[in-house]
């Protein structure tokens, strides 16, 4: 298998994930342009893509999904509630509606949708699956027990690191923004993040993608120091640590 994070952060969301056989991209938040021009970058093409899914119905994670799946006749795959909460796809027979806890199969990626809490409507995490997982896992309030279960058995995560809590503190936002930002729906702080990763993930976790960054409240650098310090307090436990990019797509990494 082999990933790659189109883009990340609250201006749009894309991940690419491929075997042998077929692809997926999760969340579709930034233009049909600008996904081709990802893929291009890593030298991929939409016509292996088998499916897109979507994690939840915020503008930064279907901006793309009607005219890209449109164009290139890729289904769509979302819970109910995410297609009745926002506009996915003018061509309902490209959209197919999922539930919680269920596994679809492309070809031979299966692809699980497992609940997380957030502001929208049902939204949902994935684990994508052939031989190795990969979990991707952004938009969290907090690390519920199905994210927890499915850090443990990842081989690869993107995991949320939304922002360092000082900087959210003393940062520009209105205080009602700071305190939806910090609740049970809102998104994960860089020390939540790498706590949950110290606390919950196996020896075989070999790499995580920091994403989700905040441009106003974090840095690379914050969300990378963070990582770093606590996971040396678990010997021989060592997972590569990258930041996800909002404005370009990370390397093809191979799992």
């Amino acid at each position: 298998m082999k990933v790659s994070a189109l883009a990340s952060g609250s201006s749009g969301n894309c991940f690419y994930i491929e075997n042998d056989k077929s692809s997926v991209l999760i969340d579709a938040g930034i233009s049909s342009k600008r996904i081709l021009e990802r893929l291009s970058h890593i030298k991929r093409s939409p016509s292996n893509i088998n499916g897109i899914f979507i994690t939840h119905e915020h503008i930064d994670h279907i901006r793309g999904a009607d005219v890209f799946a449109r164009k290139f006749k890729i289904p769509i795959f979302a819970t109910a509630n995410t297609i009745k909460n926002s506009f996915l796809c003018s061509d309902e027979s490209l959209l197919h509606k999922i539930k919680n806890n269920e596994t679809v199969k492309i070809k031979n990626l299966n692809v699980k949708a497992f609940p997380k809490s957030h502001s929208a409507s049902d939204p949902v995490s994935y684990t994508v699956t052939e031989n190795k997982n990969v979990s991707i896992m952004t938009d969290l309030g907090y690390l519920c027990k199905e994210s927890i279960s499915n850090i443990s058995i990842s081989d690869f995560i993107f995991l949320e690191s939304n922002h360092d809590i000082r900087m959210l503190e003393n940062g520009p936002y209105p205080e009602h923004l700071k305190k939806w930002i910090k609740s049970n729906e809102g998104h994960l702080s860089n020390k939540q993040a790498a706590l949950g990763i110290l606390e919950h993930a196996k020896d075989k976790l070999k790499q995580v993608i920091l994403s989700h960054l905040s441009e106003t409240n974090n840095t690379p650098q914050k969300a990378l120091s963070t990582f770093n310090v606590l996971l040396k307090e678990r010997k021989n436990f060592q997972p590569k640590i990258f930041v996800s990019l909002r404005d370009a797509a990370t390397p093809l990494f191979n799992i």
